[in-house]
């Protein structure tokens, strides 16, 4: 469709030929609704009075697939997600213009849909700019960059038409093992509130809605993703809601997306405490709330809370879900019958669509739907925005160690060896987008020293999206055990009914198709494949077969049902032990179905390859003719891949020993979100950067900063434990009833929150406060002096704590309660001042009320939540 008429016309001959805004026609001879010189909520209300049930009923629905228009009546729709993706800026600028016309000419009431996709770190879309991860701006600890790149993200989202993001995520990742921790801001609550609301302020000022997920809590036993979660509604208030309520009271936020887990025993797309309590009369939250995928269906198909489709939709709607995403399951028939029978009133229905009204009336869509190519192709990854990502890179990366101040690295090296899966490869984290020039770390070091002789290797065999190796094609025998591969039968529907469309002979099964399809024959989503064949032995013992898919998957060995998890999701392993018989055949069948949003099927094993050696062998030949090596390896991590064991990939792990072996300096350079257990190698290395993902300009913004361009100035946002063993471990925990440590191992962490080392040395004198007694109610300003005492030029990261002294309940050992990052020359000094209100001092007492006790709080300065450089004392009277 990018080449019919509406692709070919630009933003002024569409608006003309639409009508909109309604040339030559006086605003008073317009419907109410279509006056743009009325009030917002009297043209609510005209437009509502107007609506059918049924029109009512699509404004909370949305569809995110390619033919969405083909299925949209009279009746129109609310919204429309993710169909933007496959174009580029200008091509999907024009698409939205074509379906906007469609939307305005061609529904009864000429209803503007609301566009969405996601934004995490840059728009999830084709040529968008990829900036660092969220984790990674945490690491900045500097909330007026993130405003900035935020505004340079809803630039280029709105330029494509899209008017509202399923982001930030702001959940608090106090367990590090949970899959998402790279797409949060780390584990503390003011400074996810305070980059939450950087992020969200520059959106909803540009004109795009926000959506903070995922409300509240969904971060379950163990780390895991989504679920069950029983935190008190004490620890809700003080850890995991404030910075829902800052994004709602600060920063305007006018969308919050539920979470898909349960919260005290109520599926959180159906507790009335959350959606409506707390959030709407409480906090007066005046927008809308939608679901995640498919969290509406969780009510009755995951949580069991309901019998019915109808319930369902009356549970959700009533507890104040607006919204319901991807597509329609529940609030299409389900819900018009569980109003028109009385399971939930039409007022509680009008109310909701009231909410998704006033958005579109506040975002202008009703005077211009449209958006502007030109514009579009102008702004995305723009060379101001590619240079924004590489400076937001560099102030990201922490230093983690540099025994010998090995680091920074000379410019008048001669040679160099890096090596590692993701020397030649930038891994951008969870919800990125692609088809932008990436630069590598092998990139980004030959651009810093281009006389440099730079030798690179993997050092270790191909691994899957997991960690897992696949299976070989020559382990795999189609089901007459003629041919090498499996049999492959793809259907057009996600059951497996009917003959299938297609039907091929599949190498072996490693296959990340994305948001496309694996065949022209097969639209994207909503398909099926059955794969059949033979398996064969490449040795004796015990080993694990392993499905990573998206969505479902069920697997059989000689013909038994040996693993099913028959049900949407993200790309997840499921773990099969097989005891193998060397040179023996096991009939093998997989079966696979894809729902929506993405599509991917691993067939892997733990078996080790036989010329798995080969490749290590390859890299350190390379590392003994260089003089330092670079290792740059990583954690396998994402929604879905919520991990047991933090360490890494075990190759990995032999990789830097090996280095380190061959005698050289090494310097390991860890990619990814989430803490690593280093404890087998850390002693052994001589300096580890944590690079977490850093965006499109990895490769530079890491040279930059090992060659000394820029001193490292980044902090972690999250502890980093010793080992997975002491999870969850964060540093604003309360008072233990007796000890911290293991019998095996200590209670301390591997790094703590905050920590973060430099290339020069700051010095931390003169703390003082403006009154050391206040009054309850009053502010008080903290001011402390920080010195370079380095001879190069460095960031550094002030921190405040305090600790309550004496509360009438337990209170953390230290809360974190302001930062600022600083650029300071050599020598030079510079004043730091906080201001220390009276929200900052407060807690909620045993009745759960939000007061500031009088007593004594310490006041805590210093360049992280363990070096504490300075102390005072504040009494509240």
């Amino acid at each position: 469709m990018k080449n019919t008429f509406f692709s070919l016309v630009g933003t002024v001959l569409i608006l003309a030929l639409t009508g909109w805004p309604y040339l030559g026609v006086k605003a008073s001879d317009l419907p109410d609704y279509k006056n743009p010189q009325l009030p917002i909520e009297k043209r609510v209300e005209d437009l509502l009075s107007r609506m059918t049930l049924e029109e009512k009923v699509a404004q909370l629905q949305c569809y995110v697939r390619a033919d969405a228009l083909r299925k949209i009546g009279p009746q129109g729709i609310g919204g429309l997600g993710c169909i933007l993706r496959p174009y580029s800026a200008k091509e999907a600028a024009e698409r939205l213009n074509e379906i906007q016309s469609f939307m305005v000419k061609q529904t009864r009431l000429g209803i503007p849909i609301l566009m969405h996709d996601e934004a995490l770190h840059g728009l999830l879309g084709n040529k968008a700019t990829s900036f660092p991860q969220s984790i990674a701006m945490a690491a900045t600890w500097d909330p007026e960059l993130v405003y900035e790149e935020a505004k340079a993200i809803a630039t280029e989202v709105k330029s494509r038409g899209i008017r509202q993001v399923l982001s930030p995520t702001i959940n608090i990742a106090r367990d590090i093992r949970w899959g998402r921790t790279e797409e949060t801001y780390g584990e503390d609550p003011y400074l996810t509130s305070r980059m939450a609301v950087a992020f969200c302020k520059a959106f909803e000022e540009m004109g795009v809605v926000t959506t903070p997920k995922h409300y509240a809590a969904n971060i379950g036993d163990g780390g895991r993703d989504s679920n069950p979660v029983h935190f008190s509604e004490r620890l809700m208030r003080e850890i995991y809601l404030p910075a829902f309520e800052a994004c709602v009271r600060e920063a305007g936020a006018r969308s919050i997306m539920s979470a898909y887990n349960s919260y005290d025993g109520t599926p959180c797309s159906s507790n009335k405490w959350l959606l409506t309590d707390l959030l709407r009369k409480e906090w007066g939250f005046q927008g809308f709330v939608v679901s995640d995928y498919g969290a509406v269906s969780g009510i009755m198909y995951m949580h069991h809370t309901a019998g019915t489709e109808k319930e369902t939709a009356a549970q959700a709607l009533s507890a104040g879900l607006d919204v319901e995403l991807p597509n329609v399951e529940m609030y299409g028939d389900a819900l018009l019958e569980a109003v028109k029978e009385g399971l939930v009133s039409e007022e509680i229905l009008n109310e909701s669509v009231r909410r998704v009204l006033r958005v579109k009336f506040q975002l202008g869509l009703f005077e211009n739907p449209f958006a502007d190519p030109t514009e579009a192709e102008r702004v995305n990854d723009s060379p101001e925005h590619r240079a924004l990502a590489r400076k937001a890179g560099q102030k990201a990366i922490v230093l983690l160690k540099n025994e010998g101040d090995v680091l920074p690295l000379s410019k008048g090296i001669k040679s160099i060896a890096v090596i590692g899966p993701l020397a030649n490869t930038v891994r951008l984290g969870g919800y990125s987008g692609w088809g932008m020039k990436t630069v590598s770390l092998v990139e980004g070091i030959q651009n810093a020293v281009p006389n440099a002789k730079i030798y690179s290797a993997p050092g270790v065999a191909s691994l899957d999206a997991m960690g897992y190796p696949p299976i070989p094609s020559e382990y795999l025998f189609t089901p007459d055990g003629k041919q090498n591969g499996l049999l492959g039968e793809y259907y057009d529907n996600p059951k497996l009914e009917g003959k299938p469309t297609l039907v091929r002979i599949d190498k072996n099964i490693e296959f990340a198709w994305g948001d496309g399809s694996p065949d022209p024959k097969l639209k994207p989503d909503r398909f099926s494949i059955r794969w059949t064949g033979k398996l064969k032995a490449p040795v004796s013992g015990s080993y694990r077969l392993i499905a990573v898919t998206d969505d479902g998957a069920r697997i059989f060995i000689n013909g038994k049902k040996v693993s099913e998890s028959w049900y949407d999701r993200a790309p997840s392993p499921d773990f099969v032990p097989i005891r193998f018989e060397k040179g023996k055949f096991y009939d093998l069948k997989i079966e696979y179905y894809e729902n929506s949003v993405g599509a991917s099927a691993f067939l892997c094993w733990d078996i080790t390859q036989k010329d798995a050696e080969k490749p290590l062998q390859e890299a350190m030949d390379l590392v003994r003719q260089a003089e330092v090596a670079i290792v740059a390896v990583g954690i396998h991590e994402g929604e879905g891949r919520d991990r047991a064991d933090i360490s890494l990939p075990p190759a990995e792990e032999k990789l830097i020993l090996n280095t380190v072996e061959a005698g050289k300096p090494t310097v390991v350079v860890l990619f990814g979100g989430s803490a690593i257990d280093m404890r087998n190698w850390i002693d052994r290395v001589d300096a580890v950067v944590e690079a977490w993902y850093l965006g499109e300009e990895t490769g530079n913004a890491l040279a930059d900063v090992l060659f000394g361009e820029v001193s490292p100035g980044g902090k972690l946002p999250i502890t980093f434990p010793l080992s997975s063993s002491q999870c969850p471990l964060y540093y604003n925990h309360k008072p233990t009833g007796r000890g911290y440590d293991y019998v095996d191992m200590s209670g301390k962490p591997l790094f703590p929150f905050g920590y973060g080392l430099s290339y020069t040395t700051f010095e931390y004198s003169n703390l003082r406060l403006s009154q050391s007694v206040i009054k309850v109610g009053d502010t008080v300003e903290v001011a402390v002096d920080v010195k370079n005492t380095g001879s190069r030029a460095g960031d550094e990261v002030i921190q405040l704590y305090i600790h309550d002294v004496v509360g009438s309940v337990s209170r953390p050992v230290k809360e974190l309660k302001g930062f600022k990052r600083i650029s300071l020359a050599p020598k030079e000094t510079k004043t730091v001042t906080f201001q220390l209100t009276p929200e900052h001092l407060s807690m909620y007492n045993k009745e759960m009320k939000k007061v500031v006790e009088p007593g004594e709080f310490e006041i805590l300065v210093g360049s992280s939540s363990a070096d504490i450089r300075l102390r005072e004392i504040l009494t509240v009277k």
